[in-house]
Parts: C-alpha cells; sequence; structure tokens
C-alpha cells in the first residue's frame, strides 16, 4: 500500500574526536561523513518513492558552531518536498542542548512534534497517524511513552520516541520504556531513536532502532543506516528491510595470533586481514582499528616494538589504497607463552623482579624514588619530574608493554 523510511541519530556535523593524533586520518572524509549520509537518505526516499520519512531524534549534535549545519538539512528537506514526500520528526537530548535548534524555519512538507506533550498527526491522504514528543531539555528521564495518545481506529499508527528501551547499558537513561509498554500501546510500528546500533525487538507490532546513519568512530562499528518499511492492504508491516548509507565505515578487525609463529607470517596474516575488511566494507572508505590476540611466540616482540608495528600496519594500509583503508590503531592484547613461575625459580633476583611486576602502577613511583623526590626542592621537582597520571586502558597498556619486555630480557638472558 505504502513505503516510509525510519532513521534517526544524523548527528549533522558531530565533531571529530580523537583524530587529531594522526596525522594521516582522513579527516575531511570523516568531517563531511555525516551529511554525506543525510543525502544518501534522501535519494533513496526518492529512488524508492516513499510516502514518508520519519526521524526519531538527534538530528543536530549539540550546539552548532554556526547555522550551516541546519541549512544543510533545510536544503535536504526541500529535496523531498520537491519530491512530494512528507517528514515526520522529534528532537532529541543532543537537539535540545543547541538553542539554535528552533531557530530555523523548516520547509512546510517537514513535521515536527512538540515538547510540551505528546501529540498526534494525522497524514493527509494516507490511513496512517503519526505521535511523537520532542526532548524539551537535554535530559529527559520521564517516560514519555506512557503518555502518548491512544491508536487511532483503523489507521496504521507509529510512534516516534527517543528512548533508552530496557535502560540499555552505557546509555544515558533518557525517556526509559520497555517493550512489553510499548507492544501494549497499540500502534502498529514504533520508530525508536537514541541508540546507535540497529535492533529489532519485536515484530507485529515493530519495535525497531536503526541505529545512527553513519558510525562517528571506532566505537560505531559495521554498516550504518536506516529502515525501509512496506505496509500492506491490512495496515500490517509486510516488509522491513536495513539499508545503508554510511559512506566511511568503522571497524574493530581482530587477528589471532596463536598459531603464527614469526614476523613474515604476522605480517601475511594482517594484509589478509585488511583485505578480507576492504572487500566487505562495500567500496567504503574503511577506517579500521586492528587488534592483536591469542596466546602467541610474538607476545613479547609485538609489545618491545610496538611503534614499529604500529608503522608496519600503516604501511601495509597505504599499499593497500589510501582511499580503502586507514588504519586508526594497532591493539596489542595478545598473551605470553613465557611461564613467569618457571623464571621465578631462577634465582632471588629474578623473583623479586617479577614479584614487582605484579604490583607494578605506572601511575606511581617506586617507594624508594618517591622518598628521594620528596627531598627535591618543589619547583626544581616539578620540572625534573612532571606528574604522569595515565588513565586506565594506557595504564594497562604501559604494564603489558614493560612485563612483555622484562619477561623477555629474562627469558633470553643468559
Amino acid at each position: 500500500m505504502f513505503t516510509f523510511l525510519h532513521a534517526a541519530d544524523l548527528h549533522l556535523d558531530s565533531p571529530l574526536t580523537g583524530l587529531s593524533k594522526h596525522e594521516d586520518a582522513p579527516v575531511e572524509a570523516i568531517k563531511q561523513a555525516t551529511r554525506e549520509a543525510l543525502s544518501r537518505l534522501v535519494d533513496l526516499a526518492i529512488d524508492k518513492e516513499v510516502a514518508l520519512v520519519v526521524i526519531a531524534g538527534d538530528l543536530y549534535d549539540g550546539s552548532w558552531k554556526d547555522f550551516s549545519t541546519g541549512l544543510f538539512f533545510v536544503k535536504e528537506m526541500r529535496r523531498l518536498r520537491d519530491a512530494g514526500i512528507l517528514v515526520y520528526l522529534i528532537y532529541g537530548n543532543h537537539d535540545a542542548e543547541s538553542q539554535l535548534t528552533k531557530s530555523l524555519t523548516l520547509p512546510e512538507n517537514v513535521h515536527h512534534f512538540s515538547s510540551r506533550k505528546p501529540t498526534s498527526i494525522p497524514h493527509p491522504t494516507l490511513p496512517v497517524t503519526l505521535h511523537g514528543q520532542s526532548f524539551a531539555t537535554p535530559s529527559v528521564t520521564d517516560n514519555l511513552a506512557a503518555g502518548y495518545p491512544a491508536p487511532a481506529k483503523e489507521r496504521f499508527n507509529i510512534g516516534l520516541l527517543h528512548t533508552n528501551l530496557g535502560d540499555a547499558e552505557g546509555h544515558g537513561n533518557y525517556a526509559p520504556s520497555t517493550v512489553p509498554q510499548l507492544v501494549a500501546h497499540g500502534y502498529q510500528y514504533w520508530a525508536l531513536g537514541h541508540i546507535h546500533q540497529r535492533q529489532v525487538h519485536h515484530e507485529h507490532p515493530h519495535i525497531i532502532y536503526p541505529g545512527n546513519t553513519q558510525g562517528r568512530h571506532v566505537k560505531e562499528t559495521g554498516a550504518k543506516g536506516c529502515y525501509l518499511v512496506t505496509v500492506d492492504e491490512q495496515l500490517e508491516v509486510s516488509h522491513c528491510q536495513f539499508h545503508a548509507l554510511d559512506c566511511v565505515r568503522w571497524e574493530q578487525v581482530q587477528i589471532d595470533c596463536s598459531s603464527l609463529t614469526d614476523e613474515a607470517g604476522l605480517t601475511l596474516a594482517i594484509r589478509q586481514a585488511l583485505e578480507r575488511a576492504i572487500a566487505s566494507s562495500e567500496g567504503r572508505l574503511l577506517c579500521t582499528r586492528l587488534i592483536l590476540t591469542g596466546h602467541t611466540r610474538l607476545h613479547e616482540i609485538l609489545h618491545a616494538d610496538h611503534a614499529r608495528w604500529q608503522a608496519e600496519c600503516q604501511s601495509l594500509a597505504l599499499d593497500l589504497g589510501p582511499d580503502l583503508v586507514w588504519l586508526e590503531q594497532v591493539k596489542v592484547k595478545t598473551s605470553t607463552r613465557i611461564d613467569p613461575t618457571q623464571l621465578a625459580q631462577q634465582d632471588e633476583l629474578t623473583a623479586l623482579v617479577l614479584d614487582s611486576l605484579t604490583h607494578f602502577n605506572p601511575g606511581e613511583l617506586p617507594t624508594a624514588v618517591s622518598d628521594l623526590q620528596g627531598k627535591i626542592p618543589v619547583p626544581a621537582r616539578d620540572e625534573l619530574a612532571p606528574q604522569f597520571e595515565p588513565d586506565e586502558n594506557t595504564a594497562q597498556d604501559l604494564r603489558d608493554d614493560i612485563a612483555a619486555i622484562v619477561l623477555h630480557a629474562i627469558a633470553t638472558a643468559e
């Protein structure tokens, strides 16, 4: 009978984080990726001749530096207007952070739901009614869905909701709701937003997160996009298909080094893993983090020469094509085959060194050094020994590197 697109979490012009330390990062491609994903969303809507597009919050990413972000969104909405496609949207927590969100006048084909209370908007020509409520503040902790209107009879009901469904771990508990609550409400489709990983929580009624339209960093991996939903003559969802919109694909590629015995084998394994990841990205720029794992003889070499292996992997990526793949980082998460307990039996000094490794904290100086430092005048101490307080991940990496180097030195010493 008709089709519609469900998207969420566009995060237009989301600020780049963590890329400044990478001199070779494809900053411009990543910077433009959220805009390109929106353009692809509009292209898909026009190509599929959908009746409407629903956007479940977080169009923007907090405060804008200027109006160009909003103007780009308006321009794309005008393309949908010219194609006769209506748009229905709610504002999420990130939209509510910006005072400029409400400043730009949207084209007449775009309908946004008020933040004052849940409201219903009937489609002018189709038996469809949409229900929703925008966020009034960046932190809405009320169960908004509880106040949504009852479903309209003999119509296809779509609920737009920016929510943390089921109190998903690691996400702000905004507008919390549950699957049983949404199922019981009586709508045929719940268009959710806020969680950036796509998830189909229920079918008939459909309760769906489409995820964000473009991954923004290495923790937002895999294909990103929207859902194309088909509604039949009985006003039921007959088909629901994911469509990728991202132009930059983030992936974490793991390589098990357990069976590898030399550097040549490791280099070949890395190259093959990158080639497979490039092929799966379907022509998009692949931004990847390599994670080396396994119980391997190469453990000590990888930790001792971490910088060299980072450079080797970057060289491999460049050889495969800078327009195809960019290597964000190489993480060494291997484990040693050296038995510290056996080494400790060599002599008392070795046992003392290995015992010290188990209590080593990169953020703390040894007691003897700390006592000596306390006797140095404050200005000189600050100049000679600036404080270093690594975060938890950095501290663990330092512990692993130092332990590997020490174990290798003891194991190979005559």
